[in-house]
Parts: structure tokens; sequence; C-alpha cells
């Protein structure tokens, strides 16, 4: 599953969106129709994951966690209390709820980007806020792709 691409979309007044046909397809094709949406760890954008990809993310961070350690527990929860299920209606749109529109800065404008086997989603302006100029993302590319390990 390979969501690739990046494209702009409008909330409605009630906070629904539509997943772009592009992804859509990519769903189907996987045989996938449940998402999860959560707020991003790192970034100010929402991530939506197929129900599959959601599955083994947390059955990793889980196995690399002790319940018995309060910070892990801490750790575990935070990463997943605020996860909601998403549902696609029969023409391919989500509500996302306004507690996400605000964690996420959104207002009408959104901004679907794929990356591999998620999906985020994003106010445009946070999104070019984010980016890297050319020299500092040729700089980082080649740091990575040049390790060895």
């Amino acid at each position: 599953m390979r969501f690739l691409g990046s494209i702009e979309a409008k909330t409605d007044a009630k906070g629904r969106v539509f997943l772009p046909a592009t992804f859509r397809k990519v769903l189907q094709t996987s045989g996938t129709e449940s998402l999860v949406m959560n707020k991003d760890s790192f970034q100010d954008c929402l991530v939506l994951y197929p129900q599959s990809v959601w599955d083994e993310q947390v059955d990793l961070l889980r196995s690399k966690l002790n319940r018995y350690n309060a910070e892990h527990q801490n750790t575990y929860r935070q990463f997943v209390m605020y996860a909601e299920s998403v549902t696609l209606d029969g023409n391919g749109r989500f509500l996302i709820p306004k507690s996400f529109l605000q964690k996420a800065g959104i207002a009408q404008e959104v901004k679907f980007v794929g990356m591999g086997d998620t999906i985020e989603i994003w106010s445009p302006e946070k999104l070019e806020a984010s980016r890297m100029d050319s020299k500092e993302f040729g700089q980082a590319l080649e740091s990575i792709m040049s390790a060895t390990f």
C-alpha cells in the first residue's frame, strides 16, 4: 500500500472532507476500508492510518514498552488516547472532529500528503512552514542515504 502525492481539499461547515479519490483507490485495491486518525507525534498535522498499519504500529510500540514502567505507560497512553476510527460515507467523505482541526491548526483548507503507508492532513500554511529549503533537503538526503548501517 503506497499513498503518494499531495492533494488540496476543503472541509465543509461540519468538518467533513472528501478523502481524495487516488487515496480511496489505494485503500480499495488493498481491501482496506477502516482508517484510524491521530495527531502526529512530531508535527502539527493529522495522520490517517489504514487499520492494519495502525495495528502494526500499536503492536510494535507495545512490544517495546514495559507495562510496569510509568514513563512507558504514559507514552503509550498519549499515543493512543486520542486516536479515532474513521468511516467514509457513501461519497467518500469523513468527519474531522473539531478538536482534531484545532490541534492541527486547520481552518477550511486542507492538504492531504501521501506518506507511503499513511496519509497526513495539514493546514496548507503549516505544511509550507515545515518544508526544508532545497539546500537543506539535499544535505539531509545525502546524509541519510550515505549512512552505513
